[in-house]
């Protein structure tokens, strides 16, 4: 089973490090993610996230309180407008804009109820 939660943590790395370089594709909830599956199959890596030293205070802050800094959930809930902004310019429906709006205001609320690191 621990090989099994290995790869899971090295697959979320891998799009968390994709989502560094593309704007839509969140990067923060991929390193929790592989935080989750090293902290169940490699000791050594779980602590390697946990001090990285970009990332390593909100994965930290997260596992401890379940909290978001401030700052995150500004640039979270920027981008997430930003994406439908670029959904509505790309002409997309208005089912697809409305469903994806949706989605991402209940992700806002989710985001903006958690305490601030």
């Amino acid at each position: 089973m621990k090989s099994l939660w290995l790869v899971g943590g090295f697959i979320a790395l891998g799009l968390a490090a994709i989502g560094v370089l593309l704007p839509l594709l969140p990067t923060v909830p991929f390193l929790l993610v592989a935080a989750f599956c090293f902290a169940r199959s490699s000791k050594r890596l779980h602590s390697w996230l946990l001090n990285h030293p970009t990332f390593g205070a909100q994965i930290t802050s997260w596992e401890r309180n379940g909290a978001i800094a401030r700052p995150a959930k500004w640039l979270a809930s920027l981008s997430m407008l930003g994406s439908v902004v670029v959904a509505l310019l790309l002409g997309l429906g208005f089912v697809i804009v409305a469903v994806q709006s949706a989605t991402l205001l209940a992700v806002s609320l989710f985001i903006w109820t958690r305490p601030e690191a």
